[in-house]
Formats: C-alpha cells, sequence, structure tokens
C-alpha cells in the first residue's frame, strides 16, 4: 500500500504559479505509476497528467503546455509545476497511485486506487 499526502496549495494571481508535491510513503513508490487529478467546485474530478514509473508523462489536452509533472523517487515525490495559472485552474488537486494503469486509462480515476487527500488551489483574476 502507499500513503500519499499533498502539499503546495495556495492562492494566487492569474498569471501565477505553483508547484504541488506528493509525498508517498509504504510501498516501493518507484514501482507506482502516479498521477494529478483536480475538482472544481459542482464539477467532476478530472484528470490533469500522469507520469509511469519510468518518467513516461501523459497531459490533458488542454493543459499541455502549462502544466509539467515530475517524480523524484529517490525523494518518493511527485511533482505538478502549474504556471500561467488561469481563474479556471481554481479546485481541490488530488494526487493518485496505482501498481499498474494501462496506457490508454492514465487519467482515467477509477483506475486509481491510492489517493490523497487533496490541496486546495485558487486563482483569482
Amino acid at each position: 500500500q502507499v500513503q500519499l499526502v499533498e502539499s503546495g496549495g495556495d492562492s494566487v494571481q492569474a498569471g501565477g504559479s505553483l508547484r504541488l508535491s506528493c509525498a508517498a510513503s509504504g510501498d516501493t513508490y518507484s514501482y507506482y505509476y502516479m498521477a494529478w487529478f483536480r475538482q472544481a467546485p459542482g464539477k467532476e474530478r478530472e484528470g490533469v497528467a500522469a507520469i509511469s514509473d519510468r518518467g513516461v508523462t501523459y497531459f490533458a489536452d488542454s493543459l499541455k503546455g502549462r502544466f509539467t509533472i515530475s517524480r523524484d523517487n529517490t525523494k518518493n515525490t511527485m511533482y505538478l509545476q502549474m504556471n500561467s495559472l488561469k481563474p479556471e485552474d481554481t479546485a481541490m488537486y488530488y494526487c493518485a497511485a496505482d501498481a499498474w494503469v494501462p496506457l490508454a486509462r492514465r487519467l482515467v480515476e477509477s483506475e486509481y486506487g491510492y489517493w490523497g487527500q487533496g490541496t486546495q488551489v485558487t486563482v483569482s483574476s
């Protein structure tokens, strides 16, 4: 099993940047597929970005170019660098993990069995 704790959420103005972190503990983190999801008020949770155990990344089409996902297996931590933030990026951001996720489903919520508690990102105009 893996325990996940997100951090780095904050309130920023549009155009600003934030880096979210997801610290993992428990099982062998480096073997896990990881992802970021977000959920805005009144909306369904949506996939943001995913990264395989070998560092292959996958992004939601609408976020390519502004967000970067990475992981440091020596620190058991995954990151989400968010640039040029927009008010519509306001959401609770969650990290998720599972032992293996098919490439075509790396941004599908139901594929992940481990979740963090979330960190709030608020972007004001």
